[in-house]
C-alpha cells in the first residue's frame, strides 16, 4: 500500500508540473496503450492480430477515426469488440470528461488542475460551470446513444437480422456513429443500406449532433424552442458554416458523380447527402464505394475531411471556426477594412492567431505525412492524400489503402491519427510550451 501511495503521488506531482496540453497528451496516449494491451490479449481475438495492428486499431478508436488494418468482425470476438467500442466512447466524450466525471460520481472535488485541461481539451464558454457542463455532456451522451441503439434496432430487425445480432449491432453502430468513430461490424460499412431511408437518418442525425457538440446543439435548440432570442456567436459560424459546406457537397455529389449518376430516384439523393456528411461530421460511415469514386469528388471529400464540423464537438478535422476565420481574413484583406469580421461581427484578435496556425500546421503535416509515405507505400498519390487527409481529420473513410499499409505506414498513420485527436496545435505545443507551475 505504501508503494502504491508513492506511486500515485508522484505520478500526481508529474501531472501538475505539465502544461493542461502535455497532460493531455499523456491521458490519450496511456487509454492507448491500455486498449493496445487489452487487445493483444490472445482470447479476445478470433484469429492473430500482429502487435502493430493492435496498437493501430487503439490509435484508431481513442482518436474515433474508424481506419483499420484488420476487419475488427473477422479478426476480434464479441468480448474485443465491446473493447474497440469502449475505447472510441472514451476518445468520443475525451479522456478527460471521463475521467473528472468519475470523481464526481465519487463525491471527489474537481481541481484547478481537471478545469485547466477540460477547457484545453474542450471549447467550454468561461461562463459554464464545469461540473453542468460535464453532467449535461454525459446525459446528452447517453441519450443520443440510447435514442440511436432503439432506433437502429428497428431498422435492423426490420432487414431480417436476428434479435441477438441485431442487438449489438445496435449498440456497437450508435455509440460509434455517435462519437463520429467510423468503426462498424461490416466489412462494407454501409453499403448494403444506400437506399435505406430510415438507418441513413439514424446515421446523420447521430453524426450530425454529435460532430456539432452539446454545446452548438444546445443553443440551436434553444433558439427554435424560443427558450432564447438570440444564439452565440460560435454557434452561428459552426452552423452556418456547416450548413453551407453541407449543401455545397450534397449538389456537387448528385451532379458529378458518376457512380450517383448510375442510382435511380430517392438512392441518389440519399447517397449525395450522406457522401457529404460523412464527410463534414468525420463519422467515416459510407453507402457508396468510396475507392471509386471518381477525382472531382475525390478533392471535395478531402476539402470536407479537411474542414470537419464543430470545435466543441466529436468530430475531426481543422474546424469549421478555423476555415470562417481565414475567409474573413481575406475578405478584410481585399477589402481593405481595418477589423476582420464575420457575420457583421468582430473576430478576436486571439482567435485569429489559434486560426492561423492551425491552418498552417495542418497543412504542414499532411504534407510531411505523404512525403514519408510516397517513399514506402504502393498506390497513387490521390490516395496517399486522400488517407493522409482520412486519417488526420480522424473520418475514416477509406480508398484502400490503410489494409495495404507497409509496417513504417502503419507507424506514420498511428502518429497521424493520434496527432489529429489531439489537434495540431494542442499537440504542438504539448511539445514545446514551457510546463506550468503548480496551481491548486
Amino acid at each position: 500500500m505504501k508503494l502504491l501511495s508513492t506511486v500515485f503521488s508522484k505520478y500526481d506531482r508529474f501531472k501538475l508540473k505539465n502544461s493542461p496540453q502535455a497532460n493531455l497528451v499523456y491521458g490519450f496516449l496511456t487509454y492507448i496503450l491500455i486498449g493496445w494491451g487489452i487487445l493483444s490479449l490472445p482470447f479476445l481475438q478470433k484469429t492473430y492480430v500482429s502487435t502493430v495492428d493492435n496498437l493501430f486499431i487503439a490509435t484508431s478508436a481513442i482518436s474515433t477515426t474508424g481506419l483499420v488494418t484488420v476487419s475488427i468482425y473477422d479478426s476480434y470476438n464479441l468480448l474485443g469488440q465491446f473493447v474497440v467500442m469502449l475505447l472510441f466512447q472514451i476518445g468520443g466524450i475525451g479522456y478527460m470528461t471521463f475521467t473528472t466525471f468519475y470523481l464526481l460520481s465519487t463525491t471527489k472535488r474537481i481541481t484547478h488542475w481537471h478545469r485547466k485541461i477540460i477547457q484545453t481539451e474542450f471549447d467550454v464558454p468561461k461562463e459554464l460551470k464545469i461540473k453542468d457542463f460535464l453532467r449535461s455532456v454525459i446525459i446528452y451522451t447517453l441519450f443520443m446513444e440510447i435514442i440511436g441503439a432503439v432506433c437502429f434496432f428497428i431498422a435492423f430487425r426490420k432487414e431480417g437480422i436476428d434479435v441477438g445480432q441485431a442487438l449489438w449491432n445496435s449498440i456497437f453502430h450508435s455509440v460509434s456513429a455517435f462519437c463520429t468513430a467510423g468503426f462498424g461490424l461490416s466489412n462494407n460499412s454501409f453499403m448494403d443500406f444506400t437506399g435505406n431511408t430510415f438507418i441513413n437518418i439514424i446515421i446523420s442525425v447521430l453524426a450530425i449532433c454529435g460532430s456539432l457538440g452539446f454545446i452548438v446543439v444546445t443553443d440551436i435548440w434553444y433558439k427554435i424552442s424560443r427558450r432564447t432570442t438570440k444564439i452565440s456567436f460560435t454557434t452561428k459560424m459552426v452552423s452556418v458554416g456547416f450548413l453551407i459546406l453541407l449543401l455545397f457537397g450534397t449538389i456537387i455529389t448528385y451532379f458529378s458523380e458518376p457512380l450517383i449518376q448510375e442510382l435511380q430516384g430517392k438512392e441518389k439523393i440519399l447517397a449525395s447527402f450522406f457522401q457529404a456528411m460523412t464527410s463534414m461530421t468525420t463519422v467515416g460511415f459510407n453507402t457508396i464505394n468510396t475507392a471509386q469514386l471518381s477525382l472531382p469528388i475525390l478533392l471535395m471529400v478531402i476539402f470536407l475531411m479537411y474542414i470537419g464540423a464543430s470545435p466543441a464537438g466529436t468530430a475531426g478535422g481543422m474546424k469549421i471556426t478555423t476555415l470562417t476565420a481565414m475567409l474573413a481574413i481575406i475578405k478584410s484583406r481585399l477589402y481593405g477594412e481595418k477589423e476582420i469580421t464575420f457575420l457583421k461581427r468582430k473576430i478576436p484578435f486571439e482567435r485569429l492567431y489559434v486560426a492561423t496556425s492551425t491552418f498552417i500546421f495542418y497543412t504542414m503535416i499532411i504534407f510531411f505525412s505523404c512525403f514519408l509515405l510516397s517513399f514506402t507505400e504502393r498506390g497513387h498519390f490521390k490516395n496517399i492524400l486522400f488517407e493522409v487527409a482520412s486519417a488526420l481529420g480522424t473520418v475514416g473513410l477509406s480508398v484502400g489503402l490503410t489494409s495495404e499499409l507497409t509496417t513504417f505506414g502503419k507507424i506514420v498513420f498511428i502518429v497521424i491519427m493520434f496527432i489529429g485527436r489531439l489537434g495540431v496545435i494542442t499537440f504542438g505545443y504539448a511539445l514545446l510550451a514551457r510546463k506550468t507551475e503548480r496551481q491548486s
